[in-house]
């Protein structure tokens, strides 16, 4: 997402997989340098987090409550990560997409570039 909220990268992954397995690799398709990443607690993983400061960015992403070093997080600039989730918001009112009736990863893929594109035209 940028800083509108809007998408810059999509990866489909499959559905036993965690979003934050791949999290490097949607990072590295896009040039991060001078941005603020921001990520709840499940990304605040040592590599992910390495990944983002030695790509001269700044991460937002709260500790979670058992770590043995926790780090700081600015709750202020946290709260703006609620794009995100009204982003997948918007993405869940195209129907075959929140339900994912397709089969077929490729329809999926299609349909969900779809539903990005007229989220971005409207």
């Amino acid at each position: 997402m940028d800083a509108l909220g809007n998408p810059v990268k999509l990866l489909f992954t499959g559905g036993n997989r965690h979003d934050s397995a791949v999290a490097i690799d949607v990072l590295s398709s896009v040039d991060i340098s001078g941005s603020i990443i921001m990520g709840d607690k499940a990304y605040g993983s040592k590599e992910i987090r390495n990944y983002i400061t030695e790509n001269r960015a700044t991460y937002v992403i709260p500790p979670k409550a058992d770590s043995p070093n926790p780090w700081e997080c600015d709750w202020w600039q946290y709260k703006e990560r609620h794009l995100v989730e009204c982003f997948f918001n918007k993405l869940k009112h195209f129907r075959r997409v929140a339900t994912r009736y397709d089969k077929l990863t490729s329809r999926f893929k299609s349909f969900a570039y779809l539903a990005c594109v007229m989220i971005l035209l409207k």
